[in-house]
């Protein structure tokens, strides 16, 4: 059955304005004009330098500081598109102002500049700057991938790295006895993958929708890794995918790696269950609120009731982990009371209408 036409999603995260860009479309500009009058050339070529200069002053206020950061070494420039990935690795010291990140709180201590390197390193957009190039940043590369919890959760990651590609969504790592499984796709680059491989590399990587697959193929190359997308994502980009998942699921990887079939942000978005460690990854379908758990109305690009239809199978499911595309994975396992579900995910205790 062919697939139903949609806009493709961008993955903006529902706290993020609407970002419009034109960078992508081409503009010609009609001129006429004596090739042999060097009166003629001359203002061209002026206009053509005063148009590059321009646009330079431009990329150059956009790395500016914004004013709404506090005085000090760590600063935001005008280029954050706001995926939130500082603020919940670094909370002590970013926050959100004018739909923007900005310094909240300069770094007091070396756990807290430890996380505003690690949230500089991870930002997508190169966002986060300092005044002056940090001595230690080699050492701040090399914490990655990070452990989620190594005591409750042991060979668990967040890789860092967020790509510009999937608007800054995260990606993680599981460290399985029967090979490890690559969640979505962080920024490609050698550093990264040294210290993977360095974790036994990567068998698969599982990519829960389209929107987040960034870097994926220069990642199963590196790593020689078999890639996972359900045949309804699979587009141009990725026709190539060596595993394409078919009809509604579920689908074992490993014993305790379940695979499910949850549309709803798309046609064939689909979530990884770690069975063992009661880990439920759900890239952009589910994901943490400061109320609760909730999922995003506004950016649904299939069908929102049969979201809302498969989050609550989803609250079925026996988890206490919750490691999402977006938004900070919660600091105390989940005790499963989802009452406190907040926007359109209070729905879920009443009726559709």
């Amino acid at each position: 059955m062919p697939m139903a036409v949609r806009p493709r999603s961008t993955g903006i995260p529902p706290w993020s304005s609407s970002m419009v860009s034109l960078s992508s479309v081409p503009v010609r500009m009609w001129f006429k004009f004596n090739t042999n009058s060097s009166a003629n050339r001359i203002p061209f070529l002026k206009a053509i330098r005063s148009s590059q200069a321009q646009a330079s002053a431009s990329t150059v206020s956009r790395k500016q500081r914004r004013p709404q950061n506090v005085d000090g070494e760590f600063f935001v420039d005008h280029t954050c598109i706001d995926c939130d990935a500082c603020r919940w690795m670094a909370p002590q010291t970013f926050t959100r102002v004018d739909e923007q990140s900005a310094v909240l709180k300069q770094p007091t201590c070396e756990e807290e500049r430890l996380k505003a390197l690690q949230a500089l390193i991870s930002c997508p957009t190169s966002s986060i700057r300092t005044e002056k190039p940090p001595s230690d940043i080699l050492h701040v590369q090399k914490t990655f991938p990070l452990p989620i919890d190594e005591q409750s959760v042991p060979g668990v990651y967040h890789c860092g790295y967020h790509s510009p590609k999937s608007h800054g969504a995260a990606s993680y790592l599981i460290v399985h006895p029967e090979g490890n499984i690559l969640i979505d796709s962080p920024r490609f680059t050698e550093r990264l993958a040294s210290n993977i491989e360095k974790l036994g590399g990567a068998r698969y990587m599982f990519m829960t929708h389209e929107d987040d697959i960034a870097d994926h193929e220069r990642w199963s190359k590196r790593l020689k890794c078999d890639r996972i997308l359900h045949s309804l994502e699979v587009d141009d980009s990725t026709a190539n995918v060596e595993i394409k998942l078919e009809g509604s699921g579920p689908w074992s990887l490993f014993e305790d790696i379940q695979l499910i079939h949850t549309p709803g942000h798309t046609e064939g978005s689909v979530c990884l269950f770690y069975t063992s460690l009661d880990i439920l990854f759900t890239g952009d379908h589910l994901f943490m609120t400061e109320s609760g758990l909730d999922f995003s109305e506004k950016f649904n690009f299939y069908s929102v009731p049969i979201q809302l239809n498969n989050v609550r199978f989803l609250l079925d499911l026996d988890f206490r982990w919750l490691l999402p595309g977006y938004s900070k994975w919660p600091v105390e396992p989940l005790n499963q009371e989802f009452g406190c579900c907040t926007g359109p995910s209070a729905r879920l205790n009443g009726s559709m209408a």
